[in-house]
């Protein structure tokens, strides 16, 4: 298991469902609970940015460390 599904997994023990997607390099999360992020919360311009993927083959996605209690902000908006 990588960051990311440790982090999803244990959000979801407690009741939030996140809704992520990608463009590489980048991972964003697109929906807590079914609600969409708005704009106006974005980090990046395609959406909220909290995680990226490897640049060598072989490793696991990261989760972006320096943004996590934005991240945990924009979860509670959200849920």
């Amino acid at each position: 298991m990588n960051e990311i599904e440790v982090f999803r997994n244990r959000l979801k023990k407690i009741g939030i469902e996140l809704e992520l997607f990608g463009n590489v390099p980048w991972i964003y999360i697109d929906k807590v609970n079914g609600n969409r992020i708005s704009p106006e919360d974005y980090n990046a311009n395609h959406g909220y940015n909290f995680a990226w993927y490897p640049v060598r083959n072989g490793e696991h996605p990261h989760l972006d460390w320096s943004v996590i209690k934005r991240t945990f902000e924009i979860i509670r908006k959200y849920k």
